[in-house]
């Protein structure tokens, strides 16, 4: 736990660094709780250690809104972790030839702008490759053609990625993930400026990486008992290592740090998969042209062994579940009910469910505009809830019965606008693979 720096008789305890660090990040940043602090601080001292390790913990910084502390966080993390490639945007190209024996510590900021709705499908390698840093002996290939030979460019390498909304399940999966949040009234954190600030961070760096260093080959040996299993016991192993180096309170903390926050991932698996769960169960009681919200609302809670009416499924909470999806709710023909009408679930159905009964729909005359009070704002600023099916969570296998080629449309009845928006996405993509998978 103690050391000598550079041999000057200079002596370094692993507990008190941890907690200098520690300090040092609550001072600037405001967490969303202790154990993401602590999480932060593990992270950090750890990047020092990643030619001991074998598998390299991600960071997810996410939050559902902008100024919510996600940049200054990795601004102090620049400032202490090791060897930091810090970017807003990378190519596969420059990532991997960044990579060796002793990996930097990739830091992307704005992640949302590389994986969001509108940019993902464009980044594909680049996440393919942050996905393969996590382990080692996941080289990414390549041919030199000017050299006329292949090239194996390793790739691994501990990385914390910042943005607004939801990663990609394939990163966070990988991932301690901090969710971050806007200050609340009467929270203040001292104001970041790096010209007067950056240098004792260094200083604290220089320390914590001596420190580390020196425990190498013992780190690489270590095999801490862990609270949790598989991925999840990859993912944090690094972080109890260096707890357990460290000593004092630390090894309990980061278990702790470990158990909360891993909970707290795995509720948000299953959130996401109640969205496809639910809507798999309003396409089953759906049957007619049109359903008022209250009468969907009953009828969901009256299905066997789903979880609705113990979540007390409201008429605003279906809203907002459904937001996600893309659809919200109208007025029928008559104007006399306000609720959901068979085409509102055409996109969501054919992309998260497997083929299955298509409900009616009402007349052309009552698909003109309409509003919803639960709608959110289409701001370009955060990624739209539905994201790509490729990620998300709850998806079918894909079959060949679940493709529609163009020649094998079924001729859309006229006032049907579910086949009339599936006739819009073949068109549009070419084929629409029911089950949601992919699309060619």
């Amino acid at each position: 736990m103690i050391s000598d720096l550079a041999g000057l008789g200079v002596v370094l305890d692993g507990a008190v660094l941890l907690g200098e660090l520690h300090a040092a990040l609550t001072r600037y940043v405001i967490l969303p709780s202790p154990e993401a602090a602590d999480a932060v601080t593990a992270w950090v001292a750890a990047t020092h250690a990643q030619p001991a390790w074998e598998h390299a913990t991600r960071l997810v910084i996410k939050s559902p809104e902008k100024r919510c502390g996600k940049s200054r966080l990795l601004d102090v993390a620049e400032a202490t972790c090791h060897d930091p490639l810090i970017t807003v945007n990378i190519s596969p190209a420059r990532l991997v030839r960044s990579v060796g024996g002793d990996p930097p510590t990739i830091l992307l900021d704005e992640a949302d702008a590389v994986f969001g709705r509108r940019a993902a499908e464009s980044h594909e390698d680049l996440r393919g490759i942050l996905n393969a840093v996590h382990q080692r002996n996941r080289p990414y290939l390549r041919w030199d053609a000017s050299a006329r030979r292949g090239e194996d460019c390793p790739t691994f390498a501990m990385a914390a990625l910042a943005g607004i909304g939801d990663m990609p399940d394939t990163i966070e999966d990988r991932a301690a993930i901090i969710s971050m949040r806007r200050r609340a009234p009467g929270e203040s954190v001292a104001p970041f400026r790096t010209r007067r600030d950056a240098p004792p961070l260094n200083d604290l760096r220089d320390r914590l990486c001596t420190w580390v260093r020196s425990r190498l080959d013992r780190l690489i040996h270590a095999t801490p008992d862990m609270p949790v299993e598989d991925r999840a016991a990859d993912t944090w192993e690094p972080l109890c290592a260096i707890a357990d180096a460290a000593g004092g309170d630390w090894p309990a903390r980061i278990r702790t740090a470990t158990l909360v926050l891993s909970a707290a991932a795995g509720e948000a698996d299953i959130e996401a998969s109640l969205g496809v769960r639910l809507l798999a169960d309003i396409r089953a009681i759906f049957d007619g042209p049109f359903l008022a919200s209250a009468e969907l609302v009953s009828r969901l809670h009256k299905i066997d062994d789903a979880p609705w009416a113990d979540f007390d499924l409201t008429t605003r909470r279906l809203a907002a579940r459904l937001r996600g999806y893309g659809i919200k709710a109208g007025h029928n023909s008559a104007k006399t009910a306000r609720g959901y009408r068979a085409g509102d679930f055409a996109d969501a159905f054919a992309r998260y469910l497997a083929s299955g009964p298509v409900p009616a729909s009402e007349s052309d005359a009552d698909q003109g505009e309409y509003t919803d009070a639960y709608q959110a704002t289409d701001d370009p600023d955060r990624p739209a809830g539905n994201e790509r099916p490729s990620v998300s969570v709850g998806q079918n296998g894909f079959t060949d019965a679940g493709t529609l080629p163009d020649a094998t449309v079924p001729a859309a009845v006229p006032d049907d606008p579910f086949a009339k928006a599936i006739g819009e996405l073949q068109r549009s993509f070419g084929a629409v693979t029911l089950s949601g998978e992919e699309y060619s």
